[in-house]
């Protein structure tokens, strides 16, 4: 957060125009009187002559660096305190071989479903405020990917950097959600929701994903669920003897079971084939999900000044400098 302490200073900017004109105006106002001017177009001015004539922007410039100096310039950490609880919410992302689907378009460029995603859930977690969020994310497996934390920024660095495959090719969806519930149990919380994403159908696991939403009904656990991507074959980029080339290949994402977990829990089931309709369930999410909560937000500022009082310092010195040496004038 950047910002000026004193910026009534730049008034002074103002002042320094006014005096220039009038010192500009003045000085145009002079003239000497000759008897012909037939011989001044023949002579030029030396590079020296020139540069005698920017020589005073030296001293403009010097002021201009003191006056924003005087304004304060700071850059600011925002600090926030909650008092209250907020909301606890896990993010549970499939990081299945079928993410890697090119039937997303981002920009009008075609991109993979998991970078899509990414895009949309960032700006969801920069919306959400004094609420605790953690991520977990499975494949084959199901790991907490960051426990609950209100430090967005790392929520969003770690985000970034998930990668298609890193929990294995399958999708473990039970196992998902009984390892969001574990992480839910760590910070007490008066509401506790999951929001499960996955395109696939749960194959893999120790714990079916019936027998976790028991679980989250038991805990008073509300899971959305969102169903990612288009319906039937999809599209994938894959390496061959001639280089890189598209297929199409049957994702099957198992809608029947996504609509029962979020019926069970009293949550929501949302199925998004573009990028505009995840962007759209989010935002749902965000307007279902509110929590009041007394934050208190205040900044912590650094001084900015010092650079440009040395800066004005530098350029006044050397101004001072060449005025009196070789750019000395006598009256």
């Amino acid at each position: 957060m950047f910002r000026f302490a004193s910026p009534l200073f730049f008034g002074l900017l103002l002042v320094l125009g006014v005096l220039l004109f009038l010192r500009f105006k003045r000085k145009n106002d002079q003239y000497l009187k000759v008897a012909c001017l037939n011989q001044m177009d023949a002579i030029s001015p030396t590079f020296m002559v020139r540069m005698s004539k920017l020589i005073v922007l030296l001293k403009i410039l010097a002021i201009v660096f003191f006056i924003i100096a005087l304004a304060r310039p700071q850059w600011g950490d925002k600090k926030v305190n909650v008092s209250t609880e907020g909301v606890n919410i896990i993010l549970a992302l499939d990081l299945s071989e079928s993410m890697r689907a090119l039937d997303f378009r981002k920009n009008n460029k075609i991109v993979t479903r998991l970078a899509a995603v990414k895009q949309v859930v960032t700006d969801f977690i920069m919306n959400r405020e004094g609420d605790r969020i953690g991520m977990v994310v499975f494949g084959s497996n199901a790991f907490t990917q960051l426990p609950l934390t209100r430090d967005y920024n790392t929520i969003s660095f770690i985000l970034d950097r998930l990668k298609i495959g890193a929990a294995g090719p399958r999708t473990a969806i039970g196992d998902a959600i009984g390892i969001s519930l574990k992480r839910l149990e760590d910070i007490k919380s008066k509401s506790n929701i999951i929001i499960l994403l996955t395109d696939g159908r749960s194959n893999s696991g120790e714990l079916s994903w019936q027998d976790a939403t028991k679980i989250a009904v038991k805990r008073k656990v509300k899971i959305y669920t969102i169903g990612v991507g288009t319906k039937g074959e999809a599209p994938f980029l894959v390496d061959g003897l001639f280089g890189q080339r598209y297929v199409y290949r049957k994702v099957d994402v198992d809608l029947d079971a996504l609509k029962t977990i979020a019926g069970q829990t009293g949550g929501s089931f949302f199925e998004a084939g573009n990028l505009a309709a995840l962007e759209q369930i989010y935002q749902m999410i965000n307007r279902l999900e509110t929590t009041k909560v007394d934050v208190q937000k205040w900044v912590e500022y650094k001084e900015l000044y010092p650079p440009f009082v040395a800066t004005g310092l530098i350029l006044f010195l050397i101004y001072l400098l060449l005025i009196n040496t070789r750019f000395l004038r006598i009256p």
